[in-house]
């Protein structure tokens, strides 16, 4: 107040000492609706110990390669070769001689690597980029087969075979590749005498038992059908996993200390040992959601099988990329699990095509369908930059799932009913007080997360977030600005 003013009352900021002020509980931006938490269907694991049982699979599948980029060369273990269900059996000598002989390609875009109708005769393991495989349909256009990227690799059949290849691979990025050629694996066999005939036995096995199982690698069931008289019938069985998965109940632990001084003489209008607790736990829920999908024990990004793994066509998340991957988990997918900028990405696709999306209302938000089915926030679905402070540009996933035990789907483990309990497998336990008056509370979350078959869970990965599109109005308006129209 000017000194040529006189003071006429009690001024606000002098009354304000005298007023109760209106305060809030307090809030943390960290906070999430963890909607994966409340979808998942929740099994009780008694004796902390959940095992899947499956059938046998007799073939085993392939997996990607792991590729080591260090040093500037690519390379791998010779063991990674057995990734290559064709090559699964061979010996430790025939691997290890196969692998030093693999040699670096650097392609360009648009090279076809194979050629339909042709045999060139060439293994290829994808160490950088991605491919398409194409076969010309019964009306003579390509069709788009597979879409290969890292890890993934091709040409194993046509190494061994004398046939013609039955598809083209074309490269669809420039890439970088490790390839074998025929010539260079007829030197390895030469080498020694018994090398030759101990592959040919391991390739003519491996043949015949692809012709006794299924497409998942399981043994058939032996049936038979019809209204023919005087037809055995056959005998079968279905046998069982010998080495079934067993999910321990992983721990979140934490320590909440509160001096008894401050929960004695400061707890009004707000509880100084429940809001500690209250934002704890909060934090152990975060934790929780985002071990459920990154765990490299059981996490959801780290346990869908290799066959279930489909990366984007040109990098945004297309209508197109999400329907296949609804043609992999095809039987009752329940929703897809994407972050915010995905998601955001994927209406941009839309919106481009003049296709938006319908949208429903998920515990009172509305979220997007597609198919009918949600596409479900969730930021624990993290976005890979090469600038660590900026997340509106890279790549991430998006997840699609069926859950339940009873449809073969993806299931949350936990423990209810254990001492101390808060929330369901959520326990805090009062551990003492120090000598200096302050209470420690012991806060421990027991969970897990099971995928009971393969065809349960799916993901589309490299799908980039920061594309935009340049609209033809915008760019119309850019050009009468410019000419002063």
């Amino acid at each position: 107040m000017s000194d040529n003013l006189l003071q006429r009352s009690v001024t606000t900021s002098v009354a304000r000492n005298l007023a109760s002020t209106t305060k809030t509980s307090p809030k943390m931006m960290s906070i999430t609706p963890r909607w994966l938490l409340s979808l998942l269907p929740w099994v009780q694991v008694n004796g902390g110990t959940y095992r899947v049982n499956r059938t046998k699979v007799e073939l085993s599948k392939a997996r990607r390669i792991g590729i080591d980029g260090s040093g500037g060369t690519a390379s791998f273990p010779p063991e990674a070769l057995r990734s290559v269900p064709l090559f699964s059996g061979l010996s430790e000598d025939i691997i290890t001689r196969m692998a030093g002989r693999f040699k670096t390609e650097d392609v360009s875009l648009g090279n076809k690597l194979m050629v339909e109708g042709e045999d060139r005769s060439k293994f290829f393991i994808i160490a950088q980029g991605q491919v398409e495989v194409l076969s010309k349909g019964v009306h003579g256009s390509d069709l788009r087969l597979a879409l290969l990227t890292e890890g993934e690799f091709f040409g194993e059949t046509e190494l061994v075979s004398d046939k013609p290849s039955d598809v083209t691979v074309r490269t669809i990025t420039p890439c970088v590749l490790l390839t074998l050629s025929r010539r260079d694996l007829d030197a390895i066999l030469a080498e020694q005498p018994n090398l030759g005939e101990e592959f040919q036995k391991v390739v003519r096995d491996h043949l015949e038992l692809k012709s006794t199982v299924n497409r998942y690698g399981e043994r058939n069931i032996d049936l038979v059908s019809g209204f023919a008289e005087n037809v055995e019938i056959p005998e079968t069985f279905v046998d069982y996993s010998a080495t079934p998965r067993e999910y321990s109940l992983s721990a979140v632990q934490t320590v909440v200390r509160v001096h008894t001084r401050v929960s004695d003489l400061y707890n009004d209008p707000h509880d100084q040992l429940e809001e500690q607790m209250r934002l704890t736990v909060e934090g152990i829920k975060e934790r929780q959601e985002w071990d459920l999908i990154n765990s490299k024990k059981f996490g959801l990004l780290h346990s869908v099988d290799p066959a279930m793994r489909i990366s984007t066509r040109y990098g945004a998340p297309t209508p197109d990329d999400l329907d296949e991957l609804l043609a992999l988990v095809w039987k009752k997918p329940a929703f897809f699990l994407a972050h915010p900028k995905a998601i955001a990405a994927f209406e941009r696709e839309c919106t481009w095509r003049g296709v938006p999306p319908v949208t429903m209302s998920l515990f009172g938000t509305p979220v997007i369908l597609w198919r009918g089915v949600p596409i479900v926030p969730c930021d624990k679905l993290e976005v890979k930059s090469r600038y660590q402070s900026n997340q509106w540009l890279g790549t991430t996933s998006i997840l699609l799932l069926r859950i339940g035990e009873a449809e073969q789907g993806v299931v949350g483990l936990h423990h209810a009913g254990i001492p101390g309990e808060i929330m369901p497998s959520l326990s805090a336990r009062l551990m003492g007080l120090d000598s200096l008056g302050v209470a420690s509370y012991l806060l421990t979350l027991y969970f897990s997360c099971a995928v009971l078959t393969d065809d349960a869970l799916g993901v589309l990965e490299n799908v980039e977030v920061g594309y935009y599109h340049d609209y033809e109005h915008k760019n119309k308006n850019k050009f009468e600005h410019g000419l002063g129209i």
